[in-house]
């Protein structure tokens, strides 16, 4: 059984975290269904507000399918929503659950076969008449069959992991000389180790994506279109809706197309079409499908006026497209409801240093109000959130609605002045300077546009904000702490001269004798409590004995910000032997140990970022020396000693 008929939701797992889980939460809630919750430790904001919370083993559980369906069965959950990410597109979760009884909100197996695989979609689209790029027509994990398709088509050429999503596995490669080593990078990024290759299409492109909905009938709905062409490593970062076309005639078509497409199929619940679209020469192709729930639905919804996943989850339970409100818009593509919306992706990422993950403690986070604004994200005040290297690097997306164009943009500008995260490195400074760019405002952006802006945009990033201080230097002075205040504020933290007496009890004899310790704070060195805390103290172990003096270092084992507060030894940039990460991130390996003879540009460690592998290589040849401490699986940030290696050389003479 690779699916179940539409039925009523009474209890609900949603299987992902972060800000989508709390979206789907807050619906779910409207519609009276009980919801559960699923989170690993250091991560928990997204568990605000559901009425059940499950642990999970380990970050790579979202992905354990026999795990979920254990905690499923386990609960007698008879839904799973997905969200997106993670085994959103598994046609795998979807029959397994439904062997068990068990609805997957989506569009099942048999849908997800057809239209999770690029390839397969590929051929639809080419069964549909709609027109697709020349490429390879069967995945492959060899670069010499890249290589034959690319002499045969010509540069530039674009290779993406079969499996690959949110970026990961997709190459451009504008030479052919590029061409052995960037397949073989994507390659090694897909789940399969299979990629295909297709011509790239660049110059003057629009990324625009078609949100659809079926009943699994072959009654089919569009919401209209999303622009999506502003993008940092195939990601997207800024989306737009309607498309930012003048003239509605060249986008009509694309919608049209999305709509034969998903009637082929019979496609059930909601689906993203996703083409390239050139405005100069009108001409547009089939790019991909993805099966699921958009990370940019929202300003399908803020467009619209519908709440989406409400709305698909009252279809999975037997609900007609009429009825849950998909049509109240009409369906007449050269017409899309009045007003725009715009979605910014805030992001953990330092866009000077090529977007690297930005890991560490969020200290603290203001969001902006106002009509027209909206926020998804799930951080929670009161609760530490510490951004590592396991999940994606997206804390929150600020939605903004308007009228007209122009003042669609004043708002994205004002929301943008007023959001504010502290304690990491994140991309609103790139943000702000993107919507306040003349071809932003203009309408002008295409595929390309980030990259080619990239250095000005950034240099732009960098300007002190025009915003003046909203409480004009009075802040410190009228700033009363809150009475629930905690000590990882540092300005209602440890103090010197602090002083504790302390008594430990065994549980077991809780009314054994205890000579209480005291403790008294002389001279705070660092004050990052909880994270990490370094003083002088005065130690009396006894009753009657004189005080000590002792150095206290405490760090925090229960949070993954040591990396931001790392210990490990720091590379030094000037001398030619360290070899230092260029990124944060999960340490995978360590690939040499002392002694070993590596050449240049061997591969000495392996970090993982999100969802990618990097190595790290040596910049010269020579002797290993030292390898760090840091373990396999531990958060290591930019900028730690990976290894030292001296000049064999030297090391003879030594």
């Amino acid at each position: 059984m690779s699916s179940i008929n539409p039925r009523p939701i009474k209890r609900l797992l949603i299987a992902n975290r972060g800000e989508i889980a709390t979206r789907i939460i807050a619906s779910a809630r409207e519609l009276d269904i009980e919801t559960f919750a699923v989170y690993t430790d250091n991560d928990i904001g997204h568990i605000y507000n559901a009425a059940h919370a499950i642990r999970l083993r380990n970050p790579a559980s979202y992905l354990d399918i026999n795990e979920l369906m254990s905690i499923v069965l386990q609960h007698d959950i008879d839904a799973v929503h997905p969200g997106y990410g993670f085994l959103s597109e598994s046609a795998e979760l979807a029959s397994g659950m439904a062997e068990n009884n068990v609805m997957v909100v989506g569009p099942g197996a048999a849908n997800l076969q057809r239209t999770g695989d690029k390839l397969e979609a590929r051929t639809l689209a080419v069964e549909c008449n709609v027109p697709v790029l020349p490429a390879l027509t069967e995945p492959t994990s060899r670069v010499d069959a890249v290589r034959l398709f690319g002499e045969k088509v010509g540069p530039p050429i674009m290779v993406k992991a079969v499996d690959g999503g949110g970026g990961r596995g997709i190459r451009l490669i504008r030479s052919m000389a590029d061409l052995p080593s960037l397949v073989s990078r994507a390659i090694e990024e897909s789940p399969s180790r299979k990629v295909f290759a297709e011509k790239a299409a660049i110059d003057n492109f629009r990324h625009v994506e078609v949100q659809i909905v079926g009943d699994g009938k072959g009654n089919i709905a569009h919401l209209w279109e999303r622009e999506c062409s502003i993008q940092r490593r195939y990601q997207k970062i800024v989306e737009i809706a309607p498309s930012t076309a003048a003239d509605r005639s060249m986008v009509s078509p694309v919608v049209e197309a999305a709509v034969t497409m998903a009637k082929k199929i019979k496609y059930l619940s909601l689906g993203t079409f996703e083409f390239l679209l050139n405005l100069v020469t009108e001409e547009f192709y089939f790019l991909e499908i993805n099966p699921r729930l958009q990370v940019e639905h929202t300003i399908t919804e803020s467009l619209c006026g519908i709440d989406i996943v409400k709305a698909q989850l009252r279809l999975s339970q037997g609900g007609s497209l009429a009825g849950c409100g998909f049509l109240r818009n009409g369906q007449d593509t050269l017409k899309p409801p009045a007003g725009h919306s715009i979605q910014l992706r805030i992001t953990a990422e330092d866009p000077e240093k090529n977007y690297s993950l930005s890991i560490g403690k969020i200290q603290s986070f203001r969001f902006p109000t106002g009509n027209g604004i909206r926020v998804d994200t799930a951080l929670v005040n009161g609760i530490s959130t510490v951004i590592g290297a396991d999940f994606d690097s997206v804390i929150a997306k600020l939605i903004v609605t308007a009228a007209s164009w122009e003042d669609v943009v004043s708002k994205a500008k004002r929301a943008l002045e007023d959001t504010a995260i502290e304690g990491i490195k994140t991309n609103i400074s790139l943000l702000r300077a993107i919507v306040s760019h003349r071809n932003f405002a203009h309408r002008t952006c295409d595929t390309q546009w980030l990259e080619s802006k990239h250095e000005e945009l950034l240099a732009q990033s960098q300007q002190p904000s025009q915003q003046p201080d909203p409480f004009h230097g009075l802040a410190n002075a009228q700033t009363i702490p809150p009475a629930n205040a905690t000590a990882s504020n540092p300005s209602t933290s440890l103090r010197k001269n602090d002083a504790w007496t302390i008594s430990l009890r065994p549980e077991t004899t809780p009314n054994a004798e205890t000579h209480p310790l005291h403790l008294q704070l002389t001279r705070i060195i660092r004050n990052d409590f909880p994270s990490n805390f370094a003083a002088n103290i005065l130690f009396v172990p006894k009753p009657g004995s004189a005080p000590s003096a002792y150095r206290l270092d405490l760090t925090s084992t229960t949070t993954a910000s040591s990396a931001a507060s790392s210990q490990h030894r720091q590379g030094i940039k000037t001398d030619a032997s360290h070899i230092i990460l260029p990124i944060s991130g999960k340490l995978v390996e360590i690939l040499v140990d002392v002694g070993d003879v590596v050449a240049k540009d061997d591969a000495v460690a392996v970090v993982k970022q999100m969802k990618m592998e990097l190595e790290i290589r040596s910049h010269r040849a020579g002797v290993v020396t030292w390898v760090t401490e840091a373990e396999d699986g531990e958060d290591v940030a930019e900028g730690m000693l990976a290894v030292v290696v001296e000049d064999e050389k030297r090391q003879t003479k030594l």
